[in-house]
């Protein structure tokens, strides 16, 4: 199969802008808990937890987005995702297909998938990571 640098670093390119989007849009969505408290029925440990999600997924998207530190922000994002299956579907029973009636958690997997390929492969030729490795 013919392979080229310059697609593999456009193919990351493109993963990590995917994958900085999501991130970015699910930290911002926890911002508004900083103006609330822990809400009644929802345990207060998941709360504290949502607050630092809401600063370290953003702050990870930055990270994969301009490929800066990228194997240890796609490893940190991984540990992320695992944990959201594991919420998913030992807490809230969350099924693994996505069906009309409810989300699953096979969207989690993808993004998963993503991120470890991140951890593996770094951000590519056209990344902060690599402009620092070119300097060095």
């Amino acid at each position: 199969m013919f392979t080229s640098p310059k697609f593999q670093d456009a193919a990351l390119l493109v993963l990590r802008v995917i994958v900085a989007i999501i991130f970015w849009h699910a930290g911002a969505a926890k911002w508004f808990l900083w103006s609330t408290g822990p809400m009644e029925g929802f345990p207060a440990w998941m709360y504290y937890v949502m607050l630092l999600l809401s600063i370290v997924e953003p702050l990870g998207a930055a990270a994969v987005l301009v490929g800066f530190l990228t194997r240890w922000a796609g490893l940190g994002l991984s540990i992320i995702m695992v944990g959201s299956i594991f919420v998913s579907q030992m807490m809230m029973n969350v099924v693994f297909f996505t069906a009309p009636q409810a989300p699953g958690w096979d969207y989690n997997l993808m993004i998963l998938g993503g991120c470890l390929i991140l951890a593996a492969f770094g951000a590519g030729h056209w990344s902060v990571d690599a402009l620092m490795k070119r300097k060095s």
